[in-house]
């Protein structure tokens, strides 16, 4: 699968980076660099090649339609509008090739009364409850990074609905336009909340439900030398050996959902953790049944012994990732190469796609082109 990935930030170049993890071919298209290019240190830009073309120059856009004829699909994530207004928009570009699938990733979706409105990750899950889900009581909701708008409900949800339009377009010859909006995906990683009407539901307000941190069990908790633990103890058997393993064995803790009891359960879990360091409860907790695990930094995760076993971290050119995801039993994707400066690859690509070498210097020296 050959893709063209007109560059952008945050969702579409990580739902690239997803396809390019898979063996996808990514040609990322990026502005001409403003002064001497150098090789950058982006984790979400491996594992594609770089070309510089200048869209607002009169012949860029039609660089980009030769490119099409010949791709699989195309990656954009401009406001409403924008691919249009430089000559990509989808009418072109499937006119250009009818079986080509055109993903677009943006905050609000490219229709409806805020469609045309700037926004960002924080904007977007605070429409759709999410961001309201998130913190404690009585106190402002917590942003959780852009991992539910940018990444879950964006990068992914593109990733797997270009994944979809592909194999249509494999079986059918039919292309078309996969609109992914960060509203809606996020909105969808919110199906549980909106569709349960039992205790995994949020019920009341944020932080004093059972999956939110309002029960004394799934929870985080301070040990004795200021580091942080987690418990998940959500099953009766795995509360059970809570209990045994904290010497829980009080009448209080006997009913675990009686809600009224939970804030002195937490009192008396906050105590007994307390006592212990963080290593001391790793000695006593790790690979137990109470669902347990540390609560680590970006740093101290990669060396984690479960992390390392399964080589979650990887290097790519010096630096620690992400290893691609999901593992597979027979077709392994390749390891990710490192990302490549603006236009390191302009002229290999063009002349990849049938581009004469005279015409690429002619483009090269008329500036709608540039390579590194």
């Amino acid at each position: 699968m050959r893709i063209i990935e007109l560059a952008g930030m945050g969702p579409g170049p990580f739902a690239a980076m997803m396809l390019a993890d898979m063996g996808a071919q990514i040609i990322r298209v990026e502005r001409p660099p403003q002064g001497p290019p150098s090789q950058r240190k982006s984790a979400i830009l491996r594992s594609r090649r770089s070309i510089a073309v200048d869209l607002k120059h009169p012949d860029g856009a039609a660089v980009i339609v030769r490119l099409l004829g010949r791709s699989d699909g195309l990656l954009e994530g401009f406001r409403p509008g924008v691919a249009e207004r430089l000559g990509v928009g989808p009418d072109v570009a499937l006119k250009a090739n009818p079986a080509l699938v055109y993903g677009r990733i943006t905050g609000w979706g490219q229709e409806g009364p805020l469609s045309a409105a700037a926004g960002h990750d924080l904007n977007y899950i605070a429409l759709t409850g999410a961001l309201g889900a998130i913190g404690e009581p009585d106190r402002k909701p917590v942003p959780p990074l852009n991992l539910v708008g940018d990444f879950g409900g964006g990068g992914m949800l593109l990733a797997f609905g270009f994944v979809c339009g592909l194999l249509h377009a494999r079986a059918t010859g039919e292309g078309q336009v996969i609109d992914a909006a960060m509203v809606d995906g996020a909105s969808l990683l919110m199906q549980m909340f909106f569709a349960t009407h039992g205790e995994a539901a949020l019920r009341g307000q944020r932080g004093t439900n059972l999956l939110d941190g309002g029960a004394p069990f799934y929870d985080v908790y301070e040990t004795a030398d200021g580091r942080w633990i987690s418990l998940g103890s959500l099953e009766p058997q795995f509360y059970r050996e809570l209990r045994e393993r904290l010497g829980l064995d009080e009448a209080l803790f006997d009913a675990p959902r009686d809600r009224s009891r939970w804030p002195a359960q937490r009192a008396r879990i906050a105590e007994v953790v307390r006592r212990r360091t963080a290593a001391d409860w790793d000695d006593a907790l790790a690979g137990t049944d109470v669902c347990y695990a540390p609560v680590l930094s970006v740093q101290e995760a990669p060396t984690h012994p479960h992390n390392v076993h399964r080589e979650v971290h990887i290097d790519v050119g010096g630096d620690i990732q992400a290893a691609p995801a999901p593992r597979f039993s027979v077709t392994s994707p390749s390891p990710p190469s490192p990302s490549r400066a603006v236009g390191a690859d302009t002229r290999e690509v063009l002349g990849s796609f049938g581009f004469p070498g005279t015409e690429i210097e002619e483009l090269i020296s008329r500036g709608v082109v540039a390579t590194a």
